[in-house]
């Protein structure tokens, strides 16, 4: 691997969901979004229900949901470590959609279920994948 690249895996509970070169990893933290380039200072930080995106070395993007979770970064090299994780063009956004909806529904007839927050966090990260993966998240 060069210098000016970053070997990235994505992992979920399931297994590795994307794997590769990038010159750029955009996710948020639980401080706030964060960019990592080539060459970047060793970080471990907890993430959000959240849109990673991922540049890849042929100016591709990739955009993965992950639920939470953490992403570390040492040479060169950067994990982002999940429960879940899905590549936003595998989501379909219509029941990413419905799914986040019924969750909500749960949280304010006051079901603060570990599995309903969990629903909750899987279907948020879907919908925001799928939104930056077609254009319409930030």
């Amino acid at each position: 691997m060069a210098d000016d690249a970053l070997h990235v895996e994505v992992v979920s509970a399931t297994g590795s969901e994307w794997e590769g070169e990038a010159v750029q990893v955009i996710t948020r933290t639980i401080d706030g979004d964060i960019g990592i380039l080539p060459r970047h200072a060793p970080l471990l930080a907890a993430l959000v229900p959240s849109a990673t995106e991922i540049v890849t070395q042929d100016g591709k993007r990739e955009v993965v949901a992950v639920d939470g979770g953490f992403i570390s970064v040492e040479d060169n090299h950067v994990a982002v470590i999940a429960q879940y994780a899905e590549v936003a063009r595998e989501i379909s956004e219509d029941v990413a959609q419905r799914e986040l909806a019924a969750a909500v529904k749960l949280l304010e007839e006051g079901d603060n279920s570990e599995e309903t927050r969990r629903r909750y966090n899987m279907a948020s990260a879907q919908v925001k994948a799928a939104n930056k993966a077609s254009g319409q998240g930030h």
